[in-house]
């Protein structure tokens, strides 16, 4: 019982202490309250929601007890002197051109259609304000990087997690995909947010989606369980960060060791889009390493038959691709051959 009531007050403490103002309904009397009533189907006023000052919170009130309204961003008080009020956890606002821009529930890569040579060479992304948050999805050392990996594009880092493991919302968004393993090839169960900055997250391989389809979610909220779905050798958390779905490396904007963002902002460069551009370049590596040329092994393929194809030394493909003389080339890999 303490600890129910201890719970209940830090978090009344944490929300009437912030620096943005509540909402909350002026006080009610028990006498009026319904319990049939006020339940998780309840309909809220909104013209009832009055502005409230954190210094004119009521701070020798107890909080005894929460109740869930129907809207999951209005919470009930129960207090001590028989009164109660909503309590406003504010609902993410997101423009509806961000909404509606290649807004689709069926397709899991929306964007397929846009030519990313329409997009400006540089990007400015506001990653966090007064209004919107950041939450590491997962705290861990990321055990496989953005990169070229074989065959495939692996466009996302993975973090290593436990089956179960909770998995959280990067920031405040609507859930554009939430589907299982059999709708979503390689990804597992997968979660699709879009942000509230133009930025999508896709979380993938959960055990478990806990979030709908077209759901508002805040940063920090759980919105499914680590697992091995889909495409998958072992438990870990895909993620990816993507704009108008072109995909960058996440480690860009996210320290993931110690859960933190790495700025309050980012411009992204084109050339960010590139699979060989990571977080470790200068932004004029990253440029050179966006304009390699990619060779796919074919058979009969020979390192010195590809240097001399395309003007280069064996020592620099190999040195490229950290690889020796010695490595056997395998059909259908990729080679970055300038």
């Amino acid at each position: 019982m303490f600890k129910k009531f201890l719970t209940i007050n830090i978090l009344i403490f944490y929300y009437c202490s912030t620096l943005f103002s509540q909402n909350l309904i002026q006080d009610n009397n028990f006498e009026n309250f319904d319990e049939n009533t006020i339940t998780a189907n309840v309909e809220i006023p909104i013209d009832s929601i009055v502005k409230v000052s954190p210094e004119d919170v009521l701070y020798e009130k107890i909080a005894i007890d929460t109740i869930d309204s129907k809207d999951k961003f209005i919470k009930i008080i129960l207090f001590d002197d028989h009164t109660w009020n909503y309590l406003d956890l504010h609902k993410p606002q997101i423009s509806e051109d961000i909404l509606t821009y290649y807004w689709d529930s069926e397709k899991i890569h929306s964007y397929k259609e846009l030519d990313i040579k329409t997009l400006p060479d540089e990007i400015p992304i506001a990653l966090i304000d007064s209004l919107s948050g950041f939450c590491s999805p997962f705290v861990a050392k990321v055990s496989s990087p953005y990169c070229f990996r074989g065959k495939r594009e692996h466009n996302g880092v993975d973090l290593k997690v436990q089956i179960g493991d909770t998995i959280r919302a990067a920031f405040d968004g609507k859930v554009r995909i939430a589907k299982a393993s059999r709708y979503t090839g390689g990804y597992g169960n997968l979660v699709v947010i879009r942000h509230t900055n133009g930025l999508e997250t896709y979380y993938g391989h959960l055990s478990k989606i806990i979030v709908e389809e077209d759901e508002y979610v805040k940063a920090g909220e759980v919105i499914g369980l680590g697992g091995s779905s889909g495409r998958s050798t072992g438990s870990h958390l895909h993620f990816e960060t993507r704009y108008c779905g072109q995909s960058f490396d996440p480690q860009r904007i996210i320290d993931f060791e110690t859960g933190s963002l790495k700025s309050f902002s980012i411009v992204l460069k084109k050339h960010y889009f590139s699979i060989y551009s990571n977080h470790k370049q200068t932004d004029e590596q990253s440029l050179a390493a966006s304009q390699r040329i990619v060779h796919t092994i074919r058979s009969g393929d020979t390192l010195s038959g590809l240097a001399s194809k395309y003007g280069t030394t064996i020592d620099k493909i190999c040195k490229l691709n950290n690889i020796s003389k010695s490595t056997t080339l395998r059909i259908g890999n990729k080679l970055i051959v300038r």
